[in-house]
């Protein structure tokens, strides 16, 4: 009896957000979106996959960056309506090139960055 996407609660658009968090530091990474194909994907071949609402297609974590996400687990939220996906990170994982998408913060009602993207 194996996990079937299917039964994870998709919005309207057929899509169930995902946060990624590294394995390693236990840091949230990044929130995006997968479809059941993207869930199916990413289980198949352990490269974590998300579907691009902008671009309407399927995007591989670190297929043109390089800055990749290895599955260690997938986890499934007690509304089966979000997922987390606990990662083997490599590179940062924010397209700024910082390690996380939440770089900010609001500290006394202004907005605080906490982190400089990296240098290569």
């Amino acid at each position: 009896m194996g996990f079937d996407p299917g039964t994870l609660v998709y919005d309207a658009r057929g899509l169930v957000p995902v946060i990624a968090q590294d394995e390693a530091t236990g840091a949230v990474l990044m929130l995006a979106w997968m479809n059941a194909e993207a869930v199916a994907r990413t289980l198949a071949t352990g490269r974590v996959t998300y579907w691009s609402r902008s671009r309407a297609a399927f995007w591989v974590k670190g297929e043109t960056s390089g800055h990749t996400q290895e599955l260690v687990e997938l986890r499934v939220d007690c509304d089966r309506d979000a997922v987390l996906a606990v990662v083997r990170q490599v590179g940062p994982a924010c397209h700024t090139n910082r390690k996380s998408c939440f770089y900010t913060a609001v500290r006394d009602g202004d907005e605080v960055e906490l982190m400089a993207p990296e240098t290569s």
